[in-house]
C-alpha cells in the first residue's frame, strides 16, 4: 500500500509499505480517503525538538476513510461505512476517558501523524471507540476537516468559552482553518464577528464568509477597532490561537468579565500579561487543547446542517509537501485537503 513517510526534517517520500494485519478485537480497518493539513503537520515536517518520536513516520493527523473490515466484538460500525478517526491515542480507561474528556487522558500514547504513524497511508487499524460515523450528505473532503479543525473550534467556543447567541466575538486569523470555521460557527448562532487577517485579499474572503467587521492587522490596530465596534465596551469572547503577536491586543479588546480562549501560539510561546488589568477587569483566560470524540461528532453534525469548512484547495497525495509549504508561508485561506 502507499504510505507518505517523513524520513527526516523536510524530507517526505511516498513509499510502499506492508498493509496492517486484520483488525483485532474492538478494532476496525479503514481505507483512508483524505487527509486535511494542520499546523501540527507543519511542525512535524520541519522538526520540533520537544517531539518524542522515531523516524521514519507516516504523516497525517486529521483524516477520513471507509471501514473495510471489523474485528471481534465491533457492532456499532460496519464495512462500507465512512468514519472519521480520532487522532489522539487515548487509553479509554482512565477517569477522564470514561467521563468523555478524551483530551485529558492520563495515559495518552501520542498523536497520530506527529508522535506515531498517522493516516496518510492506504489502510489503518483503529479502535472502533475512536471512530465517528460521517453523516449522510457530508463529503469526504469536508469530513476530513472534522477531527481537528471543527472539533477544536467546537470545544473552544462552546465547551470552554460558552459562546452565546448575540454576543460579539473577535476571531484571530479568520483565514486559517480554525479561524474560518469559528467565523461560520459563530455567525450560525447569531453572533457579531470581528475577524483579523493579514492582507486585503483575505479581508474580502472573510467578509464573504460572514464576518461583520474585518481588520487587516498590518494596517490597523484590531483592539482599537474592537472597542470602536462595541462602543468602547469590548468583545465578549476572543478566539485566540496566534500567541505573542496578538496577546496584549486581545486582552485590551475584551469587555469587563470577557472570556479569552486560546489553543495555539504560532507567533511565539511567551507574552507579557498586565495582571492588574486581568483582575480589575475580571477577565477569564481559558486554555483549550484538542477536543473530545464527542466534539468530533458535534462538528460532523454541524457540517450535515450546512456549516461547512472552507476549502482552500484539494491536492493529490504526491503534492502533500507542497501543501505544507503553503500552510507554513500562510498562503492559504481555509483548509488544504489531500486525497489518497
Amino acid at each position: 500500500m502507499h504510505a507518505l513517510r517523513l524520513l527526516a526534517d523536510r524530507d517526505l517520500r511516498l513509499t510502499e509499505a506492508p498493509p496492517p494485519p486484520p483488525p483485532g478485537p474492538g478494532e476496525v480497518q479503514i481505507a483512508m480517503k483524505a487527509v486535511a493539513l494542520n499546523h501540527i503537520d507543519v511542525w512535524g515536517w520541519r522538526g520540533m525538538a520537544f517531539a518524542k518520536r522515531t523516524l521514519p513516520l507516516t504523516v497525517g493527523a486529521e483524516a477520513v476513510g471507509e471501514v473495510t473490515s471489523v474485528g471481534e466484538g465491533v457492532t456499532a460500525l460496519r464495512p462500507g461505512q465512512r468514519v472519521v478517526p480520532y487522532g489522539g491515542m487515548t487509553c479509554g480507561t482512565c477517569k477522564h476517558c470514561l467521563a468523555g474528556r478524551d483530551n485529558l487522558c492520563e495515559n495518552v500514547a501520542g498523536v497520530r501523524g506527529f508522535h506515531v504513524d498517522g493516516f496518510a497511508q492506504g489502510l489503518v487499524n483503529m479502535p472502533a471507540r475512536l471512530c465517528v460515523p460521517v453523516p449522510e450528505g457530508v463529503s469526504l473532503e469536508d469530513a476530513a476537516c472534522a477531527s481537528i479543525t471543527f472539533a477544536t473550534v467546537q470545544h473552544m467556543l462552546f465547551d470552554n468559552a460558552k459562546l452565546e447567541p448575540g454576543e460579539t466575538v473577535l476571531v484571530h486569523a479568520a483565514g486559517s482553518g480554525i479561524g474560518s470555521a469559528a467565523v461560520r460557527m459563530a455567525k450560525a448562532i447569531g453572533c457579531t464577528v470581528i475577524g483579523t487577517v493579514g492582507d486585503e485579499e483575505k479581508a474580502e474572503k472573510a467578509r464573504a464568509l460572514g464576518a461583520d467587521h474585518v481588520v487587516n492587522y498590518n494596517v490597523d490596530r484590531f483592539e482599537s477597532i474592537a472597542r470602536r465596534v462595541t462602543g468602547k465596551r469590548g468583545v465578549d469572547v476572543v478566539f485566540e490561537h496566534v500567541g505573542a503577536a496578538t496577546w496584549q491586543g486581545s486582552l485590551l479588546s475584551m469587555k469587563m468579565g470577557g472570556r479569552l480562549v486560546t489553543c495555539g501560539s504560532t507567533s511565539g510561546v511567551s507574552a507579557e500579561t498586565n495582571l492588574m488589568m486581568l483582575f480589575q477587569r475580571q477577565l477569564r483566560l481559558i486554555g483549550s487543547f484538542g477536543a473530545t470524540v464527542r466534539n468530533v461528532a458535534e462538528g460532523l453534525d454541524k457540517m450535515a446542517q450546512g456549516i461547512r469548512p472552507v476549502l482552500d484547495s484539494v491536492l493529490p497525495l504526491d503534492r502533500f509537501e507542497e501543501g505544507l509549504a503553503r500552510l507554513e508561508s500562510r498562503r492559504v485561506f481555509g483548509k488544504i485537503v489531500v486525497t489518497l
